[in-house]
């Protein structure tokens, strides 16, 4: 048996689940079998012959998100290769004092959790506040814009100074998303037709025919169009001089 962490008194027994359950759903989605001392809170595994080596950096961080306060269900979001984890200890913030604890956990609850649900509807993360914890997991942008936020709200910012900033972050996101998907259609639609493939210097062709357009149409734009003009009779002339 390899030890793991430790996990906190009060959270042995949502670890073990009703009937072993949590247990047993951790050890079928890593394929390993786990030993949790109930008097320490010691968490062991032992290992497979052979395991996964992404199994054996993110199992570690299911047991402490679990034991931080994040429900197993959510935590085992964390097996999947795309899924990260971030723990906050707000104490490094304000000091071990209660009170202070409590009020920056209120902080980035909000009322009624109107905070914390906002950063995770915003960002896609999971996040659960426990005593002097902080667990936040998501996939890696999720998790940076996530994180920049509770990390402001530790610093002090203003609620709406804060949502303002996130949300401004989610909206470039989304628009660099548009941006590249964009782009990729675009680089599709260019590929040579099977026409340019049997027909060897068609596309330059092509080009050329499209520059002499635009420049074409430049020139109707400053000079005007022409083709109105009338043609002069035989007998007809120009006079330059001035009248």
């Amino acid at each position: 048996m390899e030890m793991l962490t430790r996990i906190p008194k009060e959270r042995i027994a949502v670890l073990i689940g009703k009937g072993g359950e949590t247990r047993k759903s951790i050890e079928e989605a890593s394929g390993v079998k786990l030993h949790i001392d109930s008097e320490s809170g010691e968490v062991s595994v032992k290992w497979p012959d052979s395991v996964d080596p992404v199994v054996r950096i993110k199992l570690p961080d299911i047991i402490r998100a679990i034991g931080r306060g994040l429900a197993p269900n959510r935590a085992l979001r964390l097996i999947g290769d795309d899924t990260f984890l971030r723990i906050y200890d707000i104490r490094e913030w304000v000091g071990r004092k209660g009170n202070h604890t409590r009020r920056m956990r209120s902080r980035l609850i909000g009322r009624d959790g109107r905070i914390r649900s906002l950063i995770e509807r915003s960002t896609g993360t999971e996040i659960a506040i426990h005593g002097s914890t902080v667990v936040v997991i998501g996939d890696e942008l999720g998790l940076m814009t996530a994180c920049t936020a509770i990390e402001g709200l530790l610093d002090g910012a203003e609620h709406s100074t804060v949502i303002r900033g996130m949300e401004r972050d989610v909206r470039r996101k989304r628009i660099e998303d548009r941006s590249l998907g964009s782009y990729q259609i675009k680089e599709e639609g260019e590929s040579r037709s099977e026409f340019e493939e049997l027909v060897p210097g068609i596309s330059a062709i092509r080009k050329e025919r499209n520059r002499q357009g635009r420049k074409t149409s430049m020139e109707e734009s400053v000079y005007g169009d022409t083709n109105g003009i009338e043609d002069l009779e035989s007998d007809e002339s120009i006079n330059y001089s001035e009248e």
